[in-house]
């Protein structure tokens, strides 16, 4: 990925991060840590894209192409949004619910007691 690239998809995450008023840090961290900017990275458990969305996420989301660097960050951030929502913008909490589902945080009353989720709100 050139600079250019990267500054375009930058770009993109800053102007989805202001639409939903989520940090944009915040944002570009999530990004950075789920899929390093790569807009074509699909994990082995199936997520795809910049913020790593699952399919059945995306389809709640309407995102048609989670491929796509556009759709998938504009679902990814609303996605976020709801879990800061839903967790009173506790952002540990909301991380957590980001990658391991807010039934796990809900089982837990708190950051499941995951290595995976423990080190990806420490990222």
């Amino acid at each position: 990925m050139t600079g250019a690239d990267k500054s375009k998809l930058e770009k993109t995450v800053e102007q989805a991060a202001r639409k939903y008023s989520v940090d944009p840090a915040l944002v570009k961290s999530v990004v950075q840590t789920e899929s390093s900017f790569n807009p074509r990275t699909v994990s082995a458990a199936g997520a795809m894209g910049l913020m790593q969305l699952m399919p059945g996420t995306a389809a709640s989301l309407d995102v048609t192409d989670p491929l796509d660097p556009a759709q998938n960050v504009d679902g990814g951030v609303r996605y976020l949004k709801q879990m800061l929502n839903l967790y009173d913008g506790n952002v540990s909490l909301a991380l957590a619910a980001y990658n391991a589902g807010p039934g796990a945080v809900d089982r837990a009353g708190d950051i499941p007691d995951y290595r995976e989720t423990k080190n990806y709100i420490q990222k």
